[in-house]
């Protein structure tokens, strides 16, 4: 499959060929076609899977085709809300490079930045908004933001959405714009409460899913290292000392904690930045640049910071401490492996995570192989008679590596690629029918 087989207009063709993208990832591949028929989704895909070109494409092709008089003033026609600035500054990269070849405008608003500049880009007129939900009310009660004319609704990272606490602001939004419209909504995970709130937005939705939910790519090295949290530091410098290690994104729990595992990398003259949600704008976003260009070797993130990160050549993800929500290990681990590429996710596990990495391997269905050989082995956890975990234990070097088919039986074929990149095609899909939504899956030939 190519994207020239998927009715797509020459200018969007030419706009993909300049991008050096020819064909569309599974989530691209069933999801195009219905969104420009003007349907509901509901799409249940991972990071790194392609959804942004997934709704993008399409959305930029509708507002082309049907846009009148030129010289008419722009009204907001599309409408797509993300859960953090980074992630609504990479869709509007999206859309800026899938319409560069059509005469369509778009901004960006998020908080954090004096409003003038993007109040000045609102009055210009804009066809299709990217926001984030408080800047977003916010300049709607100063009469900045009209949805009156609004046709396509995208909510998009609805599970972080929710994890943000933005359930509110979601409902205050859905008020206010036409209840005619199409709807998009997409999340990396499908709990109930998930569902719930997409029952409030969909209409007769067509389903989609392209990996079972919550599953790791198959790309993707996992390795475990069992270390007491007093040691963490030196086990990560170690780590770090490997040369061929050329960017590495570190994870913590906490703002607090990133600044500290930030303060202790440079002290060991490893060029590191941090980014949290206390950093100012420019900060988070310089530090994002010079990670990208690998001016930064190092960057440690909490996990609502590191949502918008979209590197393609990420060969390392550390969790320096254990999520305390499983699905969050699956967000994390899923910024490397991504566009194809092997990636590898190492996480440091001490006495008192033990219960958190229970439940990532229950949720994942594979034990993450044990790297027990390492300089700062726990004393404790090895002995630990009331866990139930039995890891698989691996030495470093070859045959360290997890082998994919002891995992769940994955339902998709996707193997974790951002944007529209080259995948392999499935050859046969599945639909069924629950309730009033369609579902769609694409499954491996055996």
């Amino acid at each position: 499959m190519t994207f020239d087989k998927l009715d797509l207009i020459e200018p969007i063709l030419n706009a993909l060929k300049h991008e050096g993208y020819t064909q569309p990832t599974p989530i691209q591949e069933i999801s195009i076609p219905i969104v420009l028929k003007g349907q509901d989704l509901l799409g249940c895909a991972q990071t790194g899977t392609g959804k942004t070109a997934a709704f993008a494409i399409p959305i930029l092709q509708q507002l082309h085709l049907i846009k009148g008089n030129e010289r008419a003033p722009r009204k907001i026609k599309a409408l797509i809300v993300t859960p953090t600035r980074e992630l609504a500054i990479q869709i509007g990269e999206s859309f800026a490079a899938y319409g560069r070849f059509m005469n369509m405008r778009h901004t960006v608003i998020f908080g954090g930045v004096p409003q003038s500049q993007q109040v000045g880009a609102l009055k210009m007129g804009v066809d299709i908004l990217i926001a984030t939900p408080g800047r977003l009310l916010d300049l709607q009660s100063q009469g900045y933001v009209k949805l009156n004319e609004l046709g396509i609704f995208v909510l998009d990272e609805a599970d972080r959405m929710l994890d943000m606490g933005f359930i509110h602001d979601v409902k205050k939004l859905i008020k206010l714009i036409p209840a005619k419209r199409q709807s998009l909504f997409f999340s990396a995970t499908m709990p109930d409460s998930i569902r719930t709130l997409a029952g409030t937005i969909l209409t007769n939705p067509e389903e989609v899913a392209v990996t079972p939910v919550s599953t790791t790519a198959e790309t993707i090295q996992q390795e475990m290292y069992f270390v007491d949290a007093a040691n963490k530091k030196d086990l990560l410098i170690h780590l770090l000392q490997d040369k061929s290690i050329k960017t590495a994104l570190v994870f913590t729990r906490t703002k607090h904690g990133a600044d500290k595992v930030q303060r202790l990398l440079v002290k060991a003259k490893i060029k590191t930045e941090a980014i949290h949600g206390n950093k100012s704008q420019n900060a988070r976003q310089s530090a994002l640049r010079n990670f990208k260009d690998r001016t930064t070797r190092v960057l440690v993130a909490t996990d609502i910071a590191a949502r918008g990160i979209d590197i393609d050549d990420l060969n390392l993800v550390i969790n320096y401490e254990i999520p305390n929500i499983p699905e969050t290990y699956v967000h994390r681990i899923g910024r490397t492996g991504r566009a194809g590429l092997d990636g590898k996710a190492v996480s440091f596990c001490d006495v008192e995570e033990l219960e958190y990495l229970r439940d990532i391997q229950k949720l994942i269905s594979i034990q993450i192989p044990v790297i027990a050989n390492h300089p700062f082995p726990a004393e404790h956890i090895l002995t630990e008679k009331k866990s139930k975990i039995q890891p698989k234990v691996a030495t470093r070097g070859k045959g360290s590596g997890i082998d994919p088919g002891k995992g769940k039986r994955r339902i998709g074929s996707d193997k974790n690629v951002s944007k529209p990149q080259q995948s392999k095609t499935p050859v046969s899909n599945a639909a069924k029918s629950e309730s009033t939504a369609k579902k769609v899956f694409f499954r491996k030939d055996s």
